[in-house]
């Protein structure tokens, strides 16, 4: 998957988006015959997926400039939505409670379904781009856009929010393993570190799945992923009514529809953390078998809506069992509050099972943009690909055996890296290079907008959370 680029997607008679190509290319040609010799095309050679452009016209001078490979996906659309749902879907969920703890329920569900919606329009924008600007490989239509500083941008945004979504996963496996351990095994100190259990589950579990070829063979373990998390959530929804039953005689806790203070500048970056997926989005998109920019589309839809749901459960179940009491990590707020061995067991190899699985979709794409900036001219080699994957994985158990909180990880990530690929990259990658609209017309006006959000967002959330970190260090509050 080192190579993911073509010259065009091939698209649906119906996409709309196929008309902006007639003002760029006007020279006829048998798009039967417009094909690429590639070494990541199947021996067996379907005619049908060597062809090179959407609707059979380009002029010479294209073909001849990029000379990219077209290679025909093979992962099903349940199999897309299963991995991209899984890529949403990860130690965010455990974070949702805390941020509805600090906005209101009110609150809180008006910021999660404008970011849903944000994020959507976002991976229109760049499957437009992907389109236009002839690539499956973000750092590719950085450069296409902005030269070596677009493809500089993508890529650190690319690989710090992935290495910061890989980090916080891994640290569930560093606090929840050994209480597993310690409830189901024994009492022993060696079995109790978290920090070689992380380094055991990486290289035991973690690796030998980040070592496949394709995101396509990830689509099965994906799906016992999320299913793992439905459990999580059934569970938690279990725990909120057995608190409920319990408050009838004791004491009676009201929820709050709105609350601003400082902590209110953690939510925003913990929900855009929650539903970035656009690392993932292109090289699903490159796997995705009978390609188009709508099933793409249609896939992004499914995915984000099952999440939004989830997200929108959990985090309010989470928050009516505990209140203000919830703190940023939830399964720890349960192990303080509960002593349900057997169910907090269950829950605890469910969210650990999941976030374990997630790890290696989330790797994907940092391992692409290194191979896409370090040995684009390279021939795909197994030595290589196995070597980044283990450098990653050693890289991201140093920091998740160093860095003291896993919420630092959510709101400087969620300010930074992932507001840049939600809000900023797709925005002015769309802007530069789909040339079809006009500049006045709505939306390219609207891309406009979308962009100097994101800015005004990802400067403002930095500068609110550097103002808490001055007055409440890392690591000094509660919580891990």
């Amino acid at each position: 998957m080192d190579r993911m680029e073509l010259k065009k997607v091939c698209t649906e008679a119906d996409d709309d988006s196929t008309d902006s190509l007639d003002d760029r290319f006007t020279e006829p040609i048998d798009s039967e015959k417009a094909t690429i010799n590639s070494h990541f095309l199947d021996e067996d050679g379907d005619a049908e997926s060597h062809k090179f452009l959407t609707n059979g016209i380009m002029k010479k001078k294209k073909y001849e400039e990029y000379q990219e490979e077209y290679h025909p996906g093979h992962t099903s659309f349940g199999m897309s939505v299963f991995n991209l749902s899984n890529a949403i879907m990860g130690s965010g969920i455990l974070g949702l409670s805390y941020a509805m703890a600090n906005t209101g329920i009110v609150l809180f569900v008006v910021l999660l379904l404008g970011v849903a919606i944000l994020s959507l329009y976002s991976v229109h924008l760049l499957l437009m781009t992907a389109k236009e600007g002839g690539s499956l490989i973000y750092e590719k239509l950085g450069e296409r856009a902005f030269g070596w500083p677009g493809k500089m941008a993508a890529f650190g945004s690319i690989t710090l929010q992935n290495i910061g979504a890989m980090s916080s996963y891994l640290f569930i496996v560093k606090y929840e393993l050994p209480e597993v351990i310690r409830v189901s095994v024994c009492h022993c100190e060696w079995y109790m570190n978290g920090n070689y259990l992380v380094v055991f589950v990486s290289i035991g579990i973690i690796l030998p799945l980040c070592i496949l070829k394709n995101l396509g063979y990830l689509g099965y373990t994906s799906g016992f992923s999320l299913s793992c998390m439905v459990f999580f959530l059934g569970v938690v929804s279990l725990i909120c009514l057995l608190f409920c039953c319990e408050c009838v005689s004791g004491p009676v806790f009201h929820p709050q529809s709105l609350v601003l203070s400082l902590q209110t500048a953690y939510t925003v970056p913990i929900l855009a953390f929650s539903f970035v997926c656009h690392p993932e989005i292109l090289p699903i998109y490159s796997e995705l078998k009978d390609r188009s920019r709508r099933k793409m589309q249609n896939v992004s839809n499914l995915s984000i809506l099952a999440m939004l749901v989830m997200y929108m459960f959990s985090a309010l179940f989470g928050y009516l069992t505990f209140y203000g009491n919830v703190e940023a990590e939830l399964l720890h707020t349960f192990t303080k509050v509960y002593k349900f061995d057997t169910m907090l067991l269950l829950v605890r190899l469910a969210v650990l099972t999941a976030v374990t699985l997630t790890v290696p979709i989330v790797l994907f794409p940092i391992r692409s943009s290194i191979n896409t900036m370090l040995f684009s001219q390279r021939e795909f080699s197994w030595v290589r690909h196995m070597l980044i994957a283990a450098f990653i994985l050693l890289f991201n158990n140093l920091l998740v055996i160093f860095v003291p909180t896993i919420r630092d990880i959510f709101g400087f990530i969620g300010s930074s890296a992932a507001t840049m690929l939600i809000f900023i990259l797709p925005a002015a990658f769309y802007l530069r290079l789909v040339k079809s609209v006009p500049m006045r017309s709505v939306q390219k006006i609207s891309a406009a907008i979308f962009l100097v959000v994101g800015i005004i967002f990802m400067f403002s959330s930095l500068s609110l959370i550097v103002m808490d970190w001055i007055h409440n260090p890392p690591g000094s509050g509660s919580g891990h």
